[in-house]
């Protein structure tokens, strides 16, 4: 422990204190925190381009703005969007983008979200009570340096196929992007590189002066000596306390080229400076290399372990911070094999758009004090053209409840629809505390089951808890050769344990047209084993279609078919045949006609 990143930490928990203390009063009442949130935004946006089109200045409150303001998804703000790019001011907002932050989504190529100073402050708004709360229930954390993901550049580059390098207007009043970033034609600087960025301000600077990984790194441009440094970086810091990554399979997969460069890597720590797997740019070497001074003591202590002793090559670590819901959930219990006796918290929703929930004294309450939330129940989300009537308030909803969740924020999307499935698990204050299920829009339907992405993630944790294995990798998808079936493809150390196929189609029967489907034989079920790193090749498919592959969520279910063109391995054995003993479903039921 340096006693910079020591009183940085501390400064960074003080920082936070007001804002804690704002969100934990706010809790107690969300309907007025969430009034005045829309307040400030009509006011505010009254003269700008959407907000003439829409009629904000003559808007008073919660109800002229349901029934003023249609609900949106993302296609429908892409013009608005476009216009922000080419460099037009007051499009969605009054004071200027900062940024077009990308976002993937589930499984289309990437957008782009507005970034403005005000969105940065209602994101600063989140964070201050989950570090707040972090500190307190982890005091040691503020005395330790921590590991914040940093995306490369190159990977945004590769998913904005309309950014370029361009010359900055400086006469512009816009905050200019540092010399060489990826930009809009209208100089708009597209997407932040890494994770403080979203914070801004003074916040930022405490947060990087805690870091164990310096922010140059996201301009290295090969994946695998990305790796490297990364992981060089990180095991000169023995002080390293506090992880935080988005998918729980980033870090995963970075840990998984520890052991093929271990002894390079403590080499460099004896040696200092650095050599990764390829070479990099001379300009960019020689900043690393001045971070990089010999550390012949840290390099004799790593010499003596494993690359798999990683309790002991970081003694001090305590949190790991990601997702860890719906299928994340898998791939955070990975996280806790790999790390023993390390915190491993889930850090709620949190998208590109918005901050949804703030992982909070033991919950995950609705980040109240930051955007204006409106709330679709489950049976109403799939009705076109809603004018608000179904839509609830923070304050209406009901324990055990789903919702799909609509979001206004400081970005200047009004009324947008996140797509995301939340599940009411209790409440912090009168707040509402929030679990996500997975994605609205991630379903596929083969003849008439519509499976959703929550609904399959849910079948596979309890289908591995019964059969006591935790798959690396797993992922259902439709597989129509030689007849209409889907495939679960799994990365497993062993063979599937047997009745793991029927197992997993018990649980997907208790979808019912799924179950009827099977039935009449209209699908079936089989189970692909990988047999070798899937997720690398997960990535590659995703960037192939145009993801930003810092932003890729591997998730449970997949729309595509051919997995097993991609993945190495072989189908395991065939499920018996629909009606026999095993799979229960011989009642001698029948249906009519199909399901279609």
């Amino acid at each position: 422990m340096t006693a910079a990143t020591a009183l940085a930490g501390l400064a960074w928990r003080a920082a936070n204190t007001p804002g804690h203390r704002r969100f934990r009063a706010a809790l107690a009442a969300p309907a007025a925190a969430q009034a005045a949130i829309l307040r400030r935004y009509l006011r505010g946006a009254a003269e700008t381009a959407f907000g003439r089109a829409h009629g904000f200045a003559r808007m008073r409150g919660i109800e002229d703005f349901q029934a003023g303001v249609p609900l949106r998804g993302y296609d429908d703000y892409r013009d608005w969007i476009d216009r922000v790019a080419a460099g037009e001011p007051r499009v969605l907002t009054r004071s200027p983008v900062r940024a077009l932050e990308l976002s993937s989504g589930s499984t289309a190529a990437a957008k782009r979200i507005p970034y403005t100073a005000a969105l940065q402050r209602e994101l600063r708004r989140a964070v201050a009570p989950w570090v707040h709360d972090l500190y307190r229930r982890w005091p040691r954390l503020a005395q330790g340096a921590a590991y914040w993901s940093i995306t490369p550049l190159a990977m945004a580059e590769e998913a904005a196929p309309w950014a370029r390098r361009a010359p900055w207007n400086h006469r512009d009043p816009r905050p200019t992007p540092p010399a060489g970033s990826p930009a809009t034609a209208g100089a708009i600087r597209i997407g932040f590189e890494e994770d403080s960025d979203y914070l801004g301000g003074v916040l930022k600077w405490l947060v990087d002066a805690t870091l164990a990984v310096p922010g140059e790194l996201r301009w290295v441009r090969e994946v695998e000596s990305f790796r490297y440094l990364t992981l060089l970086f990180l095991l000169r810091r023995e002080d390293l306390a506090l992880i935080s990554v988005w998918h729980p399979s980033f870090l995963a997969q970075l840990l998984a080229a520890l052991p093929r460069h271990w002894n390079s890597l403590v080499d460099d720590v004896r040696r200092g400076g650095c050599r990764p797997p390829v070479p990099l740019a001379a300009a960019l070497a020689a900043r690393l290399a001045a971070r990089l001074p010999p550390r012949p003591r840290r390099a004799a202590a790593l010499a003596g372990l494993d690359p798999e002793e990683r309790a002991r090559i970081w003694p001090r670590l305590q949190l790991i911070s990601c997702w860890g819901d719906a299928h994340a959930a898998l791939h955070a219990e990975g996280l806790r094999c790999l790390f023993p006796g390390v915190e491993v918290q889930r850090k709620g929703l949190l998208a590109t758009e918005a901050f949804v929930t703030v992982p909070y004294a033991g919950r995950t309450p609705l980040a109240i004090r930051s955007h204006f939330f409106e709330f679709l129940p489950h049976s109403a989300t799939a009705a076109p053209g809603d004018a608000g009537g179904s839509a609830r308030l923070a304050h209406q909803l009901q324990p055990g409840e789903t919702y799909s969740v609509v979001v206004t924020t400081g970005g200047g999307l009004y009324r947008y629809r996140l797509e995301d499935r939340v599940e009411v698990d209790g409440f912090a204050g009168r707040t509402p505390s929030l679990r996500f299920l997975g994605k609205e829009d991630h379903v596929v339907d083969l003849c008439g089951e519509k499976l959703s992405e929550g609904f399959v993630a849910a079948a596979f944790r309890r289908a591995f808890a019964n059969a006591g294995i935790v798959p690396r990798f797993a992922l259902l998808a439709p597989d129509p050769r030689p007849a209409p079936a889907y495939t679960a493809y799994l990365e497993l150390t062993a063979e599937p344990p047997p009745g793991l196929c029927a197992a997993l189609e018990r649980e997907l029967a208790a979808n019912p047209h799924f179950h009827h489907a099977l039935r009449l034989g209209q699908l079936t079920l089989r189970l692909y084993r990988i047999e070798a790193p899937a997720f690398p090749l997960y990535l590659r498919r995703c960037a192939e279609r145009g993801q930003r592959l810092g932003d890729v969520k591997p998730l449970a279910l997949s729309p595509l078919a051919d997995w097993s063109d991609l993945f190495p391995g072989r189908y395991a054995a065939p499920p018996p045949p629909h009606g026999s003993s095993e799979t229960g479903q011989a009642d001698g039921l029948a249906l009519e006609r199909p399901l279609r």
